[in-house]
């Protein structure tokens, strides 16, 4: 593990919540939109030119995530956001369901994710692969996940429902992505950048708390 994964520590989450069972992709990118600026796909490289629909969008910053979430939310009534950092590592490790698996629903990285030594150097379309044990497909590799918190150290003591720091440089990314070593797709595996950053393996998921 990189030192920024410790210390071990327990976290409790004690509310029930929802999340997106694929990252958001171009076509629900470009339907609240009204653009689409990812990098592969419509209008971009890539093999899935004519067939970009469920590609994951990418190359939008945490910022751009937010605008898309707060039009989302206007548009439907609903709350959406994005997830914290504890509840996307709990749902990637399948929740309550989990088997311990070291990446999104499988020891053996290939049959779950879409990474620098199968990818093709391009993003793949959701859910071509093997979902986790909630049915939550590509929580490793295919674009690194924006979390909702501020990068900071872990605490060595337990934590319930964490947040993350009250304010930081940048945001935290998991999860790995198309271009990713095998290590940075691991579950405890935790990045992050700034929050106006983009590039084409940089994509996001969506949380809602209630419906």
């Amino acid at each position: 593990p990189y030192d920024d994964e410790k210390p071990v520590h327990k976290v409790r989450l004690t509310h029930d919540y929802y999340m997106g069972e694929t990252p958001v992709t171009q076509s629900l990118w470009r339907a609240v939109m009204n653009d689409n600026p990812s990098s592969f796909g419509e209008g971009g490289e890539g093999s899935y030119e004519d067939d970009w629909e469920e590609l994951p969008a990418e190359n939008v910053s945490w910022d751009d995530c937010q605008r898309f979430i707060r039009k989302l939310n206007r548009m439907t009534g609903k709350r959406f956001r994005l997830p914290t950092e504890a509840e996307w590592e709990f749902a990637a490790r399948g929740g309550n369901e989990s088997c311990g698996y070291q990446y999104s629903g499988d020891d053996y990285i290939d049959e779950v994710a879409w990474y620098g030594d199968n990818s093709d150097g391009e993003t793949h379309p959701v859910k071509e692969l093997d979902p986790n044990e909630l049915g939550i497909y590509d929580m490793s590799g295919n674009v690194w996940e924006w979390c909702q918190d501020w990068y900071g150290a872990y605490s060595s003591s337990s934590q319930t429902n964490p947040k993350g720091p009250a304010s930081g440089s940048g945001h935290v990314l998991r999860g790995g992505g198309w271009g990713s070593g095998a290590g940075y797709c691991r579950l405890s595996c935790r990045c992050y950048i700034y929050p106006d950053f983009t590039n084409s393996d940089l994509g996001f998921r969506l949380a809602l708390s209630e419906l």
